[in-house]
């Protein structure tokens, strides 16, 4: 497999130095990409690096995956206006493992395959090194000028900049470079990849190389998604989407790719999934015959949810996505947990009663009328003789009686007038 040309008709490929293509069609090369350990879990921006390094192993070469134990302690200006908070050590290490669980469900690091993947964290060989050492083993091969030719510099000391940068962040190209030498040095790593936005970092890797090894590295770099409409890739108004099921629910990271727009899909579906060329050819082709369909954006849901989550993870995200709309019953909201529950009913307004109010049993007419969702008692038993009240996505009539057999997560009980109209009781 051409790694590069892969890359290259998914759209995937932004920046590569001369001659690395030609490079990595006749070796087998050991390549690496970094990841700050900034948070506990990664997010759906990291997810292009991975799948860079995914590719990169399918094709017979040997991955490694570096986590920045180190560099997460002096923080990556890159397309940063302001400089951000540096982290304590017991902080980086909660990261630092949480990231590497991750990183572990995406690439194979078993030993026994021929190119395994590896991890390896930067503090181990960093933590040894004096300023003294550093200034003069490193420093002394990459000057001034060539640093603040980068751009990741040159924006945060442009004269319209907010804040200036700190001698810290200045530094930190040179720490990534020195990665990139040391693992040239130690796993003969010929290649460092990453987001088009550390180009800057990454070529001090290969400059250092050049001047202190006397050797040639190669670089490549992926664009940075964007989204058409201009909002930023990766973020909703509730804040970012995480890859760790406990900050965001399969069921909400299914829906993030489900409300992609179609011009985006077209792009998502080459970058985010495996899918061979003809394969993708085809459902753009569909897609665009019955856009309403929104097939692309069902089957990118459908393949990112299931390699980030698992199968059945994906399964119960569908089924809440039908909960809404479809002809679910109560025994399918009892079976979600807490957290997809309150995602699939975001904004959905709610009031609290007193748990030994639904142990003694709760009337439908006062469920209705005393909490807020209907007017009056009138209004509830109108609505009785309808037959458009349900509790729990259920028909009932006028003498049920809400107990604690119908709680949903030991806590919730659904109302529902008509079709889209619900109301949440949360028992406290």
């Amino acid at each position: 497999m051409n790694f590069v040309e892969e890359l290259r008709w998914r759209g995937m490929l932004h920046d590569i130095t001369p001659e690395t293509e030609e490079y990595l069609l006749k070796n087998k090369t050991t390549g690496y990409i970094g990841f700050d350990p900034t948070a506990d879990s990664l997010h759906i921006g990291s997810l292009v690096p991975i799948i860079l390094l995914m590719h990169f192993q399918k094709a017979g070469h040997n991955p490694i995956a570096l986590v920045g134990g180190a560099t997460g302690m002096v923080g990556d200006p890159s397309g940063k206006s302001d400089e951000r908070n540096l982290l304590d050590e017991a902080t980086l290490n909660k990261n630092i493992a949480g990231v590497k669980s991750q990183l572990a469900r995406f690439l194979n690091f078993d030993g026994a395959t021929e190119n395994a993947a590896q991890l390896v964290n930067n503090y181990d060989w960093m933590k040894e090194i004096s300023l003294i050492e550093f200034v003069r083993d490193v420093g002394k091969h990459i000057t001034v000028n060539y640093m603040m030719a980068k751009d990741s510099v040159k924006k945060r000391l442009d004269s319209e900049a907010k804040t200036g940068m700190s001698f810290t962040e200045f530094t930190y190209q040179l720490f990534q470079g020195y990665d990139f030498y040391h693992l040239y040095k130690e796993k003969n790593c010929m290649l460092q990849m990453g987001g088009s936005d550390q180009w800057g970092n990454i070529t001090t890797g290969t400059e250092l190389i050049r001047r202190k090894a006397q050797g040639k590295a190669y670089a490549l770099t992926c664009k940075l998604i964007t989204k058409a409409d201009g909002s930023k890739f990766g973020k909703t108004a509730g804040g970012n989407i995480w890859l760790d099921a406990n900050r965001t629910s399969p069921y909400k990271f299914y829906q993030y790719w489900l409300n992609s727009s179609d011009e985006d899909a077209e792009k998502y579906i080459k970058i985010f999934t495996f899918l061979d060329e003809k394969t993708i050819e085809t459902l753009i082709a569909e897609h665009k015959e019955a856009p309403h369909l929104r097939i692309l954006q069902k089957k990118i849901g459908e393949e990112v949810t299931v390699m980030t989550h698992g199968k059945e993870a994906y399964d119960n995200a569908i089924k809440a996505s039908a909960i809404l709309f479809g002809k679910s019953t109560a025994s399918d909201l009892k079976a979600l947990d807490e957290q997809t529950f309150l995602d699939v009913f975001d904004g959905v307004p709610q009031a609290e009663i007193k748990h030994e109010v639904i142990e003694t049993g709760l009337g439908i007419v006062p469920a209705f009328a005393e909490n807020g969702f209907l007017k009056s008692n009138g209004e509830v038993r109108r609505a009785l003789k309808e037959n458009s009240i349900s509790v729990n996505k259920e028909k009932v009539k006028e003498d049920y009686v809400i107990t604690t057999s119908d709680l949903i997560a030991d806590k919730f009980v659904l109302l529902q007038r008509g079709k889209k109209s619900y109301f949440l009781l949360k028992v406290v």
